[in-house]
């Protein structure tokens, strides 16, 4: 059972109220007075209900997450578990927990938004998937809601963002891959409305158009797993069809390079992959996957710390800039396929027709 003001009063033979000052910093007890209540409150193990401390302060000791994506992708895609506990670990530091909204209806991010709001639910919150010309950033605005961004918006924001540069770990996947003698090198991105989903995009074609390669093998996706596939397919249903391909996530990429090998295509003999996050159970598939490594733990944390230290007053209001992603490579990715003799492109996937071969005289 949890310790009372009444127990911490009873034992240190004073009054509540007495016991009331002196937790909550008052005057109305003597400096010894509060010394031995403070003692006596911290050997019985007495901690502060959160409830009464956001009474007594107007604080609600809670931020905000609401994502806006299908239920299911929280439970396939590794990086919003590993998102989310960042955020609880820094905020268990500190006595506060986390309220997260699901809102995938029309018009449900809004009212997750309005509701979190009203009445002080939160003391702030933390906004992911942030979009190209984010009209969250006005709401949040009208709301009068402390925030965090993860990125910085393309539009004007008062709010602090946590960013990491997708440009160094997409990059480095493309020379890799250049490197091996690849020149048909694809990829699969995801949505494009999203700021990251839009730079790995612009990151990859920056580095095709540096080694003097075209751009023009590239398929949207959603960086959910049928997502992946069907990308996937479009790029290999194609004549002039990639030998490698730099996916957006790693659950693209597994869910890719698993749709490759179905279609009788070997990975890397005939289709080189890379992923990016570094998902746990990237280095267990087979092959290992080639993978841009992050940490979204930590972005989790960086954010909740950034937020709780703009409420105390603390932030420096410049923004956090994360450590740049790193290329771990490993066994799905390889030298570019060899055409064999009397033919002028790698092997197509099972059940698509071959291109019809120039007559030889």
């Amino acid at each position: 059972m949890a310790v009372t003001i009444s127990d911490v009063a009873q034992a240190a033979g004073v009054s509540k109220g007495a016991v009331s000052y002196a937790l909550n910093g008052q005057p109305g007890v003597s400096d010894a007075t509060r010394d031995r209540i403070l003692q006596v409150a911290k050997e019985l193990g007495w901690k502060p209900s959160l409830r009464a401390k956001g009474l007594s302060s107007a604080k609600a000791y809670a931020l905000g997450l609401v994502v806006a994506r299908d239920p299911k992708l929280l439970g396939t895609d590794p990086f919003f578990p590993a998102f989310i506990a960042g955020i609880e670990t820094t905020l268990a530091e500190h006595d506060y927990t986390l309220v997260l909204s699901v809102a995938t209806a029309p018009g449900a991010e809004e009212r997750a938004y309005r509701k979190l709001a009203d009445g002080g639910r939160v003391d702030g919150v933390i906004l992911t998937d942030v979009r190209h010309n984010d009209s969250r950033i006005g709401l949040l605005r009208e709301l009068k809601l402390p925030a965090v961004t993860l990125n910085r918006p393309d539009a004007e924001s008062p709010f602090p963002a946590v960013s990491m540069d997708d440009t160094d770990g997409i990059t480095a996947a493309v020379d890799h891959l250049v490197a091996l003698g690849h020149v048909r090198i694809g990829h699969v991105g995801g949505a494009q409305e999203y700021i990251h989903g839009r730079s790995r995009r612009e990151a990859w074609a920056a580095a095709m158009a540096k080694a003097g390669l075209a751009t023009d093998l590239f398929a949207e996706a959603d960086f959910t797993a049928p997502g992946g596939v069907a990308a996937t397919a479009e790029l290999l249903r194609r004549a002039d069809r990639p030998t490698a391909i730099v996916y957006a996530n790693d659950l693209m990429a597994t869910s890719g390079q698993s749709y490759a090998q179905t279609q009788g295509l070997s990975v890397p003999g005939d289709l080189s992959v890379t992923g990016y996050d570094n998902a746990e159970f990237t280095q267990y598939l087979n092959p290992p996957l080639t993978t841009i490594s992050t940490d979204p733990m930590l972005w989790g944390r960086a954010a909740a710390q950034a937020l709780l230290n703009q409420l105390n007053g603390t932030h420096s209001g410049e923004d956090t800039q994360l450590q740049a992603p790193v290329l771990l490579v490993r066994a799905s990715t390889g030298p570019a396929p060899v055409p064999a003799a009397g033919r002028s492109s790698p092997p197509r996937p099972s059940g698509q027709p071959r291109a019809s071969s120039p007559a030889t005289s």
